[in-house]
């Protein structure tokens, strides 16, 4: 039985969790990607982690410069010290003396001497890990498809006898932008970077491991983003791979009459749609929720899309919910995302980093129609956030999720269909009844078991929210038109507050 290569660190975390600890060393492996998707910075991470551990380490450039090295490794605060750079923008000596005089660059002369060079070169030095930007250099020089694979062959046998860990970088600029299945073939493994342009906002970045001989990596798109210290990688989210053994005890909301609605309220693992138009306080409902759950001494978090923080907080304040002390005693995070700036795999990420790392055990998203406008595709949505639910549910996490839909009044809709996802959905709706415009708060579904059918009217004022007793006189609720014909006696007043 033949033992398993040794791994060897790529220098970044999130993509040493895609490759299940790191490449194989002693191995050739493909960096492809257009101009501008992070071949360079995550190739430099790859030396800096040979320099930290004391191996000899060797960038080889044909195309850009030393100071444009430089330029990036001081982007991300780096030092290129103990990284040999080897350029060939400034060697006049590629193809010797004899050539100095001529008119044509000696690189397109004559190939094989480069490689030569490179081989005199790696023969001296010794490296552990080697660095090659780019191929595309060399497809250019080559002209002939045919010679040119037959110098990446050369290269590959070359290094084969040879301790060295290898990145191939390749731009794809000489081959049209298509992968080079001959070149996919040589190396032992492709791993691809993307950079997509939407419509608005921030470019995506994506990368995918397209073959990793003897290695079983994570396959799939993964989010990435460039920022100062490197490559910030978000591992696809796989659910079924946590799973923590969780008592299913339900969750209550300190108000009588929505936990008598709830059966108790929403059990853990679960997760609640709070769906209805705006105005109709869907977020004050989850609100509620929270700040029980901080009382409790639990850590709870909410990601923001819609509201800004300092509005949502003083609005829970200003009901008793007490959201500035829960803050200050470090029990609930709010994050305000940018949808136009965040991948769906970052956010992924960051709950994943709330509820492993922080011990986060109720997530509020407000709201769906935010994170959608996070997304690329439509349908792509549907399917992530039924990874994410799955995951929160397998780890016990109390999830709320805000739906609004369109239109105040009357018949309403929403371009979101995620209702069979979520394991409960409570639906709010504005009446009227004795010239005044209410609120009515119902139950559709609750799968942690029987739940009260009743029609409830939903209060909210200073002093916080309040759920009455059932309004029997009620009709055309689920036509989105209710009307009220009972008496005056069973609705409730707003409350004065005590000075």
């Amino acid at each position: 039985m033949v033992n398993a290569r040794p791994i060897v660190s790529t220098g970044n975390t999130g993509f040493d969790s895609i490759l299940k600890g790191g490449l194989p060393c002693n191995r050739l492996y493909l960096l492809e990607g257009t101009p501008g998707s992070g071949k360079t910075t995550l190739g430099l991470q790859f030396l800096r982690t040979g320099v930290a551990a004391g191996e000899p380490v060797l960038y080889i450039t044909l195309s850009e410069t030393a100071e444009e090295l430089e330029s990036v490794a001081h982007s991300h605060g780096w030092s290129l010290e103990g990284i040999t750079l080897f350029e060939f923008a400034s060697t006049a000596e590629v193809l010797g003396e004899v050539y100095e005089q001529s008119i044509l660059h000696p690189w397109e002369a004559e190939l094989g001497n480069t490689i030569k060079l490179i081989q005199e070169r790696v023969d001296a030095l010794q490296p552990k890990r080697l660095v090659f930007d780019s191929l595309s250099e060399m497809r250019l020089l080559a002209q002939d498809p045919l010679r040119y694979r037959r110098q990446v062959l050369a290269l590959k046998q070359y290094f084969a006898g040879r301790d060295i860990t290898v990145l191939l970088l390749d731009d794809m600029t000489g081959s049209g932008g298509e992968c080079d299945n001959h070149l996919h073939s040589l190396c032992h493994g492709v791993i691809t970077l993307e950079r997509l342009t939407l419509d608005f906002g921030a470019a995506r970045r994506r990368l995918q491991v397209q073959k990793l001989r003897g290695v079983d990596f994570v396959a799939g798109f993964h989010d990435f983003e460039i920022r100062k210290g490197g490559l910030e990688v978000y591992p696809r989210l796989i659910a079924s791979n946590h799973q923590v053994v969780f008592a299913g005890d339900a969750v209550k909301s300190g108000i009588p009459g929505l936990d008598e609605l709830l059966a108790g309220g929403p059990l853990k693992g679960t997760s609640t749609l709070i769906t209805g138009p705006a105005g109709a306080g869907k977020t004050t409902l989850a609100l509620v929720y929270l700040a029980e759950a901080c009382r409790r001494g639990e850590k709870c978090t909410i990601y923001e899309f819609d509201e800004r923080i300092a509005t949502l907080v003083a609005r829970a304040d200003s009901m008793g919910l007490g959201f500035s002390q829960h803050i200050a005693d470090g029990l609930l995070v709010i994050q305000q995302i940018n949808p136009a700036a965040i991948s769906p795999g970052e956010f992924a990420w960051r709950v994943r980093c709330e509820v492993e790392e922080r011990g986060s055990t109720m997530i509020v998203v407000d709201s769906l129609n935010g994170y959608m406008a996070a997304m690329p595709q439509e349908q792509q949505l549907i399917l992530q956030m039924h990874e994410l639910l799955s995951y929160l549910s397998q780890l016990g996490v109390v999830t709320f999720l805000i739906n609004p839909q369109h239109g105040l009044v009357g018949s309403m809709s929403s371009n979101l269909n995620i209702s069979y996802v979520a394991d409960s959905v409570v639906l709010i709706r504005f009446f009227e009844a004795h010239g005044r415009l209410r609120k009515a708060l119902s139950v559709l579904k609750h799968r942690g078991g029987a739940h009260g059918d009743a029609i409830r009217e939903l209060r909210i004022d200073s002093h916080g929210v309040r759920v009455g007793e059932a309004l029997i006189d009620f009709r055309g609720v689920l036509s989105g038109t209710p009307e009220y014909h009972g008496a005056g006696s069973p609705l409730m007043e707003e409350r004065q507050r005590e000075d």
